[in-house]
């Protein structure tokens, strides 16, 4: 993960995973919830202080509202002032680092900040919820408190740690995140590095247009096909089977927490496999080609559910092709092309020659790459490209690929508006410096 900061400076996520012991996993398990225990409770703490403002009888008196709101209302730092309090009340919160605490309470103060961005811009809200166990999985040392000392990490009140270190950190580590992903531990550390050490020059110094789509994962200007491993349709008749096995077990039940399990661990799998090969991928492309061109898709709104139809004098609903489509969706979703475009414009920006660049998709799939004739629409089943015009025969994804390609270097595969010219009237009243002319008929 990177993110652009200001100046040559760069942050990067490193992650490496955890192997504590029993006692060690108890001691972190017991952290995460005192830390959710405290989310929840600040959260509590913030709605309980709005009711009281709103249904005050001087609520709607802008001046009061906004002099209460400062006296009584619970700000973020406000919050970690009273954390003094807190652990004289609750002892055990002296036995958490104290900046763990810390950020906990920033959490909520950034959910709440992005709760009134989205208000205001219109989106849909989605007001700070309760985190069950389920939902919260990390808690963060944001300055402090951590230190790696070759193959261990040692947290403050927690102890030593084995860590895997799979690969060196670069850079100056600014942060530390525990973080629970099933049964396994990993830690997450945000560095800062300098964005010179990043910076390589590709192999070529070609630019290739990139096709997206199901049945090849993507197809290039050049000829290559990358070949769509389709990683949750294999694991998909086991996944099924667990779903059903959770639906007959009792609620609560042990065997029922042994199902969700094994089924997240699945689920679990299938992601790491899809991120692998992205990665791989990604990183092959940004070392062999110095520009690469996608299609400006929106996979978010492809795999979308169609709108019911209806009759609007019976009111019975028609059919759709919503059975159809769910398979389309989840195939959609399963090759994670936005991951992959997202994943190829960081490692660009980080190797600081390579350029990502999205293009109109706009009848790509229809025009000949050879003539540029636009031949009858293609349905999805027709996967090879044969020109009525010039006698092309070509794979219908590498010939999209070559007109993503063709795009980007200018040319325009959409009509040209016509112009309407506006008719002129003839004079039909008299003027001085102009004598009277009747209209055209």
């Amino acid at each position: 993960m990177l993110r652009v900061r200001k100046g040559n400076s760069r942050m990067r996520t490193y992650k490496y995973r955890l192997y504590p012991t029993r006692k060690q996993q108890e001691t972190l398990q017991w952290t995460l919830d005192r830390a959710r225990e405290l989310y929840n409770a600040a959260l509590q703490e913030r709605r309980d202080t709005w009711a009281i403002i709103k249904h005050h009888p001087n609520f709607y008196d802008e001046e009061w509202r906004k002099q209460a709101i400062k006296d009584h209302g619970r700000s973020c730092y406000r919050q970690i002032n009273e954390l003094p309090d807190v652990k004289e009340v609750r002892d055990e919160y002296n036995d958490i680092y104290s900046q763990v605490l810390q950020e906990t309470l920033k959490r909520v103060d950034k959910a709440y900040k992005a709760f009134f961005r989205r208000v205001q811009n219109g989106e849909k809200a989605g007001y700070p919820r309760y985190q069950g166990r389920d939902r919260y999985h990390s808690f963060c040392y944001p300055q402090s408190g951590f230190s790696l000392e070759g193959n261990r990490l040692v947290l403050s009140k927690i102890g030593h740690l084995k860590i895997k270190v799979h690969r060196p950190v670069q850079g100056t580590i600014k942060t530390c995140t525990i973080k629970r992903e099933g049964d396994c531990w990993y830690v997450c550390f945000a560095c800062e590095i300098e964005a010179t050490l990043e910076k390589h020059t590709p192999y070529t110094d070609e630019a290739v247009g990139i096709d997206l789509g199901l049945c090849h994962f993507a197809a290039l200007s050049t000829g290559d096909i990358i070949e769509n491993p389709r990683f949750f349709r294999q694991a998909e008749k086991k996944i099924t089977g667990m779903q059903q096995e959770l639906a007959r077990k009792k609620r609560g039940s042990k065997r029922r927490k042994k199902t969700v399990k094994r089924l997240s661990k699945a689920y679990r799998k299938v992601r790491n496999q899809r991120q692998d090969f992205l990665h791989q991928w990604s990183r092959c492309l940004v070392n062999t080609y110095e520009t690469i061109v996608f299609e400006d898709l929106a996979p978010s709104k492809m795999s979308k559910a169609p709108k019911p139809k209806q009759e609007k004098e019976t009111g019975v609903y028609l059919p759709n092709g919503a059975s159809k489509k769910a398979g389309l969706n989840t195939s959609i979703l399963d090759a994670g092309w936005s991951t992959f475009m997202n994943l190829c414009e960081y490692k660009a920006a980080c190797a600081g020659v390579v350029q990502v660049k999205k293009v109109d998709p706009y009848k790509t799939s229809q025009v000949c790459s050879g003539c540029l004739h636009e031949g009858p629409h293609k349905d999805l089943s027709e996967r090879v490209h044969t020109c009525e015009n010039c006698g092309l025969v070509l794979d219908r994804d590498i010939n999209a690929a070559m007109n993503i390609l063709a795009v980007w270097n200018g040319l325009n595969l959409r009509p040209t508006p016509k112009t309407t010219k506006k008719k002129t009237q003839a004079r039909t009243e008299p003027s001085e410096d102009a004598p009277l002319r009747s209209p055209r008929l």
